[in-house]
């Protein structure tokens, strides 16, 4: 696996030359003007938060609070519901950070992610290692010192699956990358379920299908968009590697098992405020898929991105119908 070595440089610190010897002016604008030194500050922040993936995060914490409310019942103590977004939030950019790293090698050959700090040389790789290193360790104490070792275990193992078994084995090597990566990411609703009660339901377990299931389609249709992108990095997505036909066929597919399983969670423990949220959004998902497919058979601009946005909605409804479902 080829990786980008460090440039000279990359890390930040001035290259030596005839001046080094020379001490710095005195007094903090002597040398750089304030406003420049605060905005350079703000990039570099800015470029390290970038390497959590933030809107991936929040996504996943979206399913978090619901689970652990249906868990408790109603609502959780304030403190372990912090505990748990602070750890999970850590656990998931620490463990999109040493995605970064990792990637960073197919980060530059792709358009979409080539102005990642990385690729773009904002952040030095070995300081993307430490940093993820870094959260993650913080992750891991937070869940340990405050919840179970259920959770914390679960934690762990959500991070070391996406980047080594996901990120430098799967991703790199199989089409079925998606769908056995769909595990790390359905994590956080097992985590939340087992900070609150030590233990997995069959609830719970339901409620991870619907997430898993719901990668796929949602995954799938971002790689119709990029499809060019993973192929210049070599990437073996199923867009990549198979015919229109046969992914279309896989969203609709695990569109209906998404829904099918949401449907399942309904006699495990939930009322009609969940079940009947769960018909409605959950028909215009399938709908949405089954679009996809026949704009595609007709030969007409597929438009992936419209039933990519629309399963991120239809995910954070039914997760915010399973939030309401638990407080009355």
């Amino acid at each position: 696996m080829s990786m980008i070595t460090d440039r000279p440089g990359a890390s930040g610190s001035l290259p030596a030359g005839p001046d080094a010897t020379v001490p710095p002016p005195a007094g903090p604008d002597a040398s750089v003007p304030a406003h420049r030194a605060a905005g350079d500050v703000g990039a570099v922040l800015r470029a390290y938060l970038s390497l959590t993936k933030p809107r991936i995060v929040e996504l996943l914490l979206v399913t978090t609070v619901p689970t652990m409310m249906v868990a408790a019942g109603g609502l959780p103590s304030f403190g372990l519901v912090l505990v748990v977004l602070v750890g999970g939030s850590l656990a998931a950019g620490a463990a999109n950070a040493l995605n970064c790293y990792i990637d960073r090698d197919i980060d530059q050959l792709m358009r979409r992610t080539r102005r990642r700090p990385l690729p773009a040389h904002t952040v030095a790789p070995r300081s993307a290692l430490l940093f993820g290193l870094v959260l993650g360790a913080i992750s891991l104490a937070l869940m340990a010192a405050f919840t179970n070792w259920l959770a914390t275990g679960l934690t762990l193992a959500a991070i070391v699956y996406y980047d080594v078994v996901y990120t430098m084995w799967l991703k790199r090597s199989t089409p079925q990358n998606t769908f056995w990566g769909g595990i790390c990411g359905s994590a956080p609703v097992l985590i939340g379920w087992a900070a609150v009660t030590g233990g997995l339901s069959p609830l719970a377990w339901a409620l991870f299908a619907v997430v898993f299931f719901w990668q796929l389609p949602h995954f799938y249709a971002l790689a119709i968009k990029y499809k060019d992108d993973y192929a210049r990095a070599a990437i073996p997505m199923l867009p990549v590697v198979a015919s229109p036909r046969r992914v279309n066929l896989e969203i609709v597919l695990f569109s209906w098992l998404t829904v099918g399983a949401s449907l399942l969670v309904w006699p495990l423990g939930m009322s009609a405020i969940y079940g009947v949220t769960a018909v409605v959004v959950g028909a215009i998902f399938v709908l949405e898929a089954h679009r996809l497919r026949a704009r595609a058979g007709r030969g007409e601009p597929v438009q992936p991105m419209r039933l990519f946005h629309w399963s991120t909605t239809y995910l954070t409804i039914l997760f915010l119908a399973v939030a309401l479902d638990a407080l009355v």
